[in-house]
């Protein structure tokens, strides 16, 4: 995986979740407090989490092959699909029905030292976790706010781990509440509550994960300024002399397909026009390096042609041709 993938933040996320999750379950063990376990759960699932965004950064590295002519990226996209899903099951529901249980069946919190000390413990790796996805997600969203970053990032990665901190973070505020008030009242009703809210808070995560996730494995087009590189390079010549029209899509987050029907002179030659074609896949690719597969088509721009509008009908996803409608 690349650097902007954020294996650094990945790798700082893993160790201090496993860290955190032995010393929750070893809390939970003396003090039986319900949000400590769904807490230690929620640490080991976020572990998984980690391991499954590695394994897809090394599996999306592997050459392409006749079955898969446009290689293997988007597994960057489907492993990040696999943590939502992992998010919402192990995280989310597991600590909403252990919140219920502990509701319906209080009990006082013993050696209340052990769930406090705990949780301190974790907010601070945490919060070191947290700051190294921030510095590697600074590098690369630029002037972008948190929230475009994380909705049109092209590399999942960083948005998982992003949200991940925070909901863990968020999750030991909660968790800490409701372990204090439990010991403040001597009613373990509030720890069940305490849990309940960071089940709903993992399962809020999941579902922003999964619809963003879910888009990127669509497919998503390039970035306004992505493509206006591109148009900018591809007429940069003599021989082509416009755009027609163009269609980009992310094989990956760090791989772009690019196919255009561009503008040549009506005069040229075989040998000039497919010259030129050269030329402009040469300077597209020195634009956007990630511009890894490009088709362009040449033809004559047509007045007429152009004020029809596109055709709905020829573009994947357009309505259905009467004669395919049955």
């Amino acid at each position: 995986m690349s650097a902007s993938g954020g294996t650094k933040a990945i790798v700082a996320a893993l160790l201090a979740n496993l860290s955190i999750a032995v010393a929750k379950f070893v809390a939970f063990l003396f003090s039986g407090s319900s949000s400590m376990l769904a807490e230690s759960v929620h640490s080991l699932a976020d572990s998984g989490n980690q391991g499954l965004l590695l394994l897809g950064g090394k599996r999306a590295q592997r050459a392409a092959t006749p079955q898969h002519p446009f290689g293997f990226g988007r597994e960057r996209y489907i492993y990040a699909f696999l943590v939502s899903i992992v998010l919402f099951s192990v995280g989310g529901m597991f600590a909403l029905y252990e919140g219920y249980e502990k509701i319906k069946h209080p009990h006082e919190i013993e050696h209340w030292y052990w769930p406090v000390g705990v949780l301190v413990f974790a907010i601070i790796a945490e919060t070191f976790s947290f700051r190294t996805a921030i510095k590697e997600s600074n590098a690369l969203r630029g002037k972008k706010s948190w929230k475009e970053f994380v909705r049109h990032a092209k590399a999942p990665e960083l948005p998982v781990v992003l949200l991940e901190d925070l909901g863990a973070l968020v999750g030991l505020v909660l968790a800490l509440g409701g372990v204090g008030l439990a010991l403040l009242t001597g009613d373990g009703v509030w720890d069940g509550i305490g849990t309940l809210c960071i089940g709903i808070l993992l399962i809020l995560i999941a579902l922003v994960l999964a619809a963003e996730t879910k888009s990127l494995l669509l497919g998503e087009a390039a970035g306004i300024e992505t493509v206006q590189q591109i148009e900018a390079a591809a007429v940069a010549g003599d021989t082509v002399t416009g755009i027609i029209h163009m269609r980009t899509l992310h094989l990956g987050p760090e791989e772009l397909l690019v196919a255009a029907k561009i503008s040549v002179r009506h005069d040229g030659t075989a040998a000039e026009i497919a010259s030129a074609i050269d030329a402009a896949e040469a300077r597209i690719r020195d634009a956007v390096p990630i511009a890894r597969v490009i088709y362009l088509e040449p033809d004559i721009y047509s007045a007429a042609e152009a004020a029809k509008g596109p055709d709905r009908e020829a573009t994947p996803g357009g309505p259905t041709p009467p004669s395919a409608a049955h």
